[in-house]
């Protein structure tokens, strides 16, 4: 059912426009992908990991595609930064986060940032047919492995312990 909510540029602006939980609202990513364009699609709060995208999608080689790069594939009217996640419709492959898979609906821009569409997520699932990816995202606040966090150094009256414990943490 497609909506004209106030002009939202970004994914999360639509769904504070809708009123839908971000986890819902689809980002629609460019990326290439060894030289070929794909489309990658995400809740609106999530960000790309683009080390352990390019290790899920066993690549060595992913960036953001370049806006001018890809604009032809879409039809004129359709907005950049508003591409519908229907890749297999502009012949590229379509990589979705497994969290949108647990929707029951989604929203995402229609070709321009007025518009949006609201899809029952197994329809959109049965139209694209993405491959469904579990890994190459973060949640912002999501915690972080205790391997990432830094301890701060302990303070001792001991010079060289304190040198020591420092180094450990580079």
């Amino acid at each position: 059912m497609p909506l004209s909510p106030p002009p939202a540029f970004t994914a999360q602006e639509l769904a504070h426009h809708v009123r839908i939980a971000g986890d819902r609202v689809v980002k629609t990513v460019i990326i290439e992908l060894d030289g070929k364009m794909a489309m990658l699609v995400m809740p609106a709060t999530w960000r790309i990991r683009w080390d352990r995208l390019s290790k899920i999608l066993d690549t060595d080689f992913v960036d953001l595609a370049d806006e001018q790069a890809f604009q032809d594939r879409f039809p004129p009217d359709c907005e950049v930064g508003a591409m519908p996640p229907f890749g297999n419709l502009f012949g590229m492959s379509v990589y979705c986060a497994e969290a949108l898979t647990e929707q029951p609906e989604l929203a995402f821009a229609a070709g321009s940032h007025s518009e949006s569409i609201h899809m029952n997520t197994r329809d959109f699932l049965s139209l694209v047919q993405p491959m469904v990816i579990n890994q190459g995202f973060t949640r912002p606040g999501a915690r972080k492995p205790a391997w990432l966090v830094r301890n701060p150094p302990r303070r001792s009256g001991n010079r060289e312990e304190t040198a020591a414990t420092s180094m450990a943490g580079y």
